[in-house]
């Protein structure tokens, strides 16, 4: 067997260990799964698990990970899809509202995030992710003069804890009507930051 198929393979195991992990961090917690049903469900040993991830947290940092570039992808995508610079901010907040409102990306992404990798890990993932793309938008608007000239940074995190918040709030909310109400109200605060 040469080198290429091992290492195929190894590959194939560490997708599928992810795969599987995540699929049951997003229906138990991080705290309920067990590394025992990892494997099981990956169907591979517990061997190979910690050739891959050292800990159950590690393998969580990869589903993490991968949830992430996941949801900024979509934002991205979505936000690239309009003309101009304040469509690509609205359109974009929008998307990433709608991404982090499903549930098993919010149990992963907002719930266990942060209580498993600790606050700080946690920002810093997503701020390369989700984060970047809304300082990247929020930066054109503000050259192009739309958003009066400012500082982006606090911009950013303030409008970034907005929609974290809101998309966890919107978890345990049983009113159908609060996600449109949300969507309405994050528009609202939006068209304020423009430059009048």
């Amino acid at each position: 067997m040469g080198n290429g198929v091992r290492a195929q393979q190894r590959e194939q195991t560490r997708r599928t260990l992810v795969r599987e992990s995540r699929r049951l961090f997003a229906t138990q917690g991080y705290a309920s799964v067990h590394l025992s049903e990892v494997v099981q469900a990956a169907g591979v040993t517990k061997g190979a698990l910690y050739h891959h991830f050292e800990s159950k947290a590690a393998l969580f940092r990869a589903v993490l990970e991968e949830v992430q570039q996941e949801v900024a992808a979509h934002v991205a995508a979505t936000a690239d899809a309009e003309e101009d610079s304040w469509n690509q901010l609205t359109s974009g907040c929008h998307a990433f509202l709608r991404a982090t409102t499903e549930p098993s990306v919010q149990r992963i992404m907002l719930v266990d995030g942060p209580a498993v990798l600790g606050w700080r890990n946690w920002r810093a993932m997503t701020e390369a992710t989700s984060g970047r793309h809304l300082a990247s938008a929020l930066s054109a608007l503000v050259l192009e003069g739309i958003v009066p000239a400012q500082p982006v940074a606090p911009l950013t995190h303030l409008l970034s804890g907005a929609m974290n918040e809101a998309a966890l709030w919107l978890a345990t909310s049983e009113d159908a009507a609060d996600l449109e109400a949300t969507r309405q109200a994050l528009t609202r605060i939006l068209e304020a930051l423009r430059a009048k």
